[in-house]
């Protein structure tokens, strides 16, 4: 568990924003991988919220240079091992079950699972998990509900992931127990759809520069 964690953190500290993807067209994945690796975000989650999403997450994983690609929105044990095979490098649930945990514990990639309070974050201590994504951060309390949590759950870190955006990303980059979070703001639909590369490279930029 030591070593995954560890190959975890690794990715998710490189960056200070995790972009959250949702493709709709496989054909589109390499080109916007690629912008948003070119502006600093190595580190890219794409959901499998869409039909193209497998065949995005084996595309990035072939063809992308310096590309860590994961996959999001896991929600059985089934779309944990399709996701691995596709090629995924780290995983990420919405929230956490038994068939999930069980395909964590039984695989070499890493998972990211979700919580929304401090009992989820309880639970997944007691498995031996202590990096996690807050979801949906900002309706479940934001960043003053997990500054609050930094005192009595020491040692846990978080992704927080769900309604963040730049006007707000450095007030949860700025907490002791944040290493990251993830946004889907530096990968617009509208920008996606016009091929507009370039753009999303500029957003990536500017995501790679926050700080607290």
């Amino acid at each position: 568990m030591a070593g995954k964690t560890d190959n975890l953190l690794a990715i998710l500290r490189a960056q200070p924003v995790v972009p959250v993807l949702i493709v709709e067209d496989a054909r589109s994945a390499v080109p916007l991988a690629r912008a948003l690796v070119a502006g600093g975000l190595k580190a890219i989650e794409i959901t499998m919220r869409t039909p193209a999403a497998l065949e995005a997450i084996k595309a990035v994983a072939a063809e992308v240079e310096g590309a860590n690609v994961g996959a999001g929105t896991i929600l059985n044990s089934r779309d944990f091992d399709a996701a691995v095979k596709a090629g995924s490098t780290f995983i990420v649930s919405p929230g956490v079950t038994r068939g999930i945990l069980d395909a964590a514990k039984a695989s070499e990639v890493p998972l990211l699972p979700g919580t929304a309070n401090a009992s989820d974050v309880m639970v997944l201590r007691e498995e031996g998990i202590d990096v996690v994504k807050f979801f949906p951060a900002e309706q479940a309390g934001g960043a003053p509900y997990l500054k609050a949590l930094s005192s009595p759950l020491a040692g846990t870190f978080f992704c927080p992931t769900g309604g963040i955006s730049l006007k707000n990303a450095r007030d949860y980059l700025a907490l002791p127990n944040v290493i990251c979070v993830g946004g889907s703001w530096v990968a617009p639909k509208e920008m996606v759809a016009a091929g507009d590369w370039a753009g999303i490279t500029k957003l990536a930029s500017e995501a790679a520069a926050l700080t607290a």
